[in-house]
Order: structure tokens, then C-alpha cells, then sequence
């Protein structure tokens, strides 16, 4: 029992990440129905972000952690929003009457562009970080098997229930959340009727992004290493998690993120690690074949 509540703890933690990001592809998603590839490096970039911001705060003298961590978790969300951005003006916002697959094209584009700026300028090295925050809770030594709860695990999740109630609530309740949900459902008549398309479209890209560079902080404190590589795979599991909890809903990409986290651990804890993308992947095929919108999606319905 111990073995498997410490499972799920990691279980849980790494899905939190991976919701993390999958809200930022369900928004983009959400509202010009297009799949921004480029997502899972711009979470890479923020985790860079994070750590040069971290470096060079203990370079200048900064050693007090709360006040260092809130400084590198406020500037790598700036600057990383300035890349969402960047990439929305760019890849997006000139073919955004075009045909359904440039886009698409552009964006995978600018994913390769992201990797290969961060290879050339900080190299192909992983680059370490020493645990910065330490300590933690156990439980269950009397039986045998110590079930540890690292404080950076607590930290996580916090953060993720956190951003998730915040961004949730500014979808459902303020007028930058009633924009979108009116470009959701067409954006033709809500340029009609007074919205800045174009400015909603784009806060959206910042937002997700803001959000990766929290994922991408959250996964520099949680791993202690990151390279130029880190964001296409994490932009893979990302984007699975979104599909299975149903491309659009926030609630379903969090969702999606958890299962998938926890679909691979277990697999990894129970049976053998080579194989737990390919239980994450098959668990997404059957869920499809049973609900082809996802676990929490609605069906598409054709305007005519």
C-alpha cells in the first residue's frame, strides 16, 4: 500500500506538469481550432528562462529562495509570454485565412526554430541545477516502506490547483474570458460586434505561454536538469493529455495531464519503464475508439 500511495504522489506530480501545459494547447485550440506544435518548446524556453533568471539573481547576491524563486517565476513568465507572442504574430496571424494545414506547417517550423536557437546559443549539454529546495515529509517507516513527500512535490501541485482555479475563473468571469469564448464559437460575429479578435487571439498565446513557464520552472525544480530536447517530448505527452481530456476544455487538458502522469508511473513502478509510452498512447487509442471528443469534450457541431 505504501509502495503504491508513493507512486501515485509521483504520479500526480508529473501530471501536474504535463496539464500545466496542455492548457495551453487546449486554449490556442479552443478558440482558432488549430494545434500550435510550437507549444511544447516554448515550455523548453521557459525552463531556460527560469534557469539563466536563476543564475544570475545568485550571481548578483540573491540567496533569500522565496523571494529568488517569486523573481525567477515573474521574469521567466514575462519573457516566455514574449515568445508566445512572438510565435502568434509570426507563425499564426499571417495564415490565419488560409488553408487548415499552413499553419500547421509554420508551427512545426518554429518548433525546430526554437530548438535550434536554444541549441546554438546555450549548447547540447544538459544543464544541471542544484537542488534548491530541500526537505520534505515521511510516513510509513514502521512498515517497512517510507512513502517521502518532497516540499518541491507539495509545491507543484499547490501551483497547478492554483493556476487552474485562476485561469478558470478568468475564462468564465472577465471580459477578456467572454472574448474568447465568443471567438470559441465565432469569430466572424465577434469581430462584428466590437471584440479585437486579433488582441484576444493573441493574450491567449501569452497566457498559455505563461503558463509553460511555469510548467517549465515547476520541471527544473522537480528534475534538477534540462536540455534543448526536453520540450518535444514534453510537448508529445502534453499534447495527449489534452486529446484525452478533450481538445477545448481546461478542465479535461488538467485532467488528461493527470492520467497520463499517472499512467506512466505506474507502468514504470509495476512493469517495465522502456514501454510506459506506449501504455500512455494505447490507453488514448481506446479512449478515442469509446469517445472520440475526449474524457470531458464536447462534439463538434457543424455550422450550417
Amino acid at each position: 500500500m505504501e509502495y503504491f500511495l508513493q507512486q501515485l504522489i509521483n504520479g500526480v506530480t508529473l501530471g501536474s506538469i504535463y496539464g500545466l501545459i496542455a492548457i495551453g494547447y487546449t486554449m490556442v485550440y479552443g478558440i482558432i481550432g488549430m494545434i500550435n506544435f510550437a507549444h511544447g518548446d516554448v515550455f523548453m524556453v521557459g525552463s531556460f528562462m527560469a534557469l539563466i533568471v536563476f543564475l544570475a539573481l545568485l550571481a548578483l547576491g540573491v540567496t533569500f529562495m522565496p523571494l529568488a524563486l517569486l523573481i525567477v517565476l515573474i521574469l521567466a513568465m514575462a519573457l516566455t509570454s514574449l515568445y508566445g507572442w512572438t510565435v502568434e504574430r509570426i507563425a499564426y496571424r499571417p495564415l490565419r485565412g488560409s488553408f487548415r494545414l499552413a499553419p500547421l506547417i509554420s508551427a512545426i517550423g518554429m518548433s525546430i526554430f526554437l530548438q535550434n536557437m536554444v541549441q546554438v546559443a546555450q549548447g547540447a549539454r544538459v544543464k544541471p541545477l542544484p537542488p534548491v529546495i530541500t526537505g520534505g515529509y515521511q510516513f510509513g517507516a514502521a512498515e517497512g516502506f517510507v512513502v517521502n513527500v518532497s516540499n518541491v512535490q507539495i509545491i507543484i501541485v499547490v501551483t497547478t490547483i492554483a493556476l487552474m482555479v485562476a485561469f478558470s475563473l478568468i475564462v468564465s468571469k472577465t471580459p477578456l474570458g467572454r472574448a474568447q469564448r465568443a471567438c470559441e464559437q465565432d469569430r466572424k460575429m465577434a469581430a462584428l460586434l466590437g471584440i479585437d479578435v486579433d488582441r484576444t487571439i493573441s493574450l491567449t498565446f501569452v497566457m498559455g505561454a505563461a503558463l509553460a513557464s511555469v510548467a517549465g520552472l515547476m520541471y527544473l525544480l522537480y528534475y534538477g536538469v534540462i536540455d534543448f530536447y526536453i520540450g518535444f517530448v514534453a510537448g508529445v505527452k502534453a499534447f495527449t493529455a489534452a486529446v484525452l481530456g478533450g481538445i477545448g476544455s481546461l478542465p479535461g487538458a488538467m485532467l488528461g495531464g493527470l492520467l497520463i502522469g499517472l499512467i506512466e508511473t505506474f507502468w514504470s513502478a509495476y512493469f517495465t519503464v522502456e514501454y510506459k509510452d506506449v501504455a500512455a498512447f494505447s490507453i488514448l487509442a481506446i479512449v478515442l475508439i469509446f469517445l472520440p471528443s475526449g474524457l470531458l469534450g464536447r462534439p463538434e457541431v457543424e455550422k450550417v
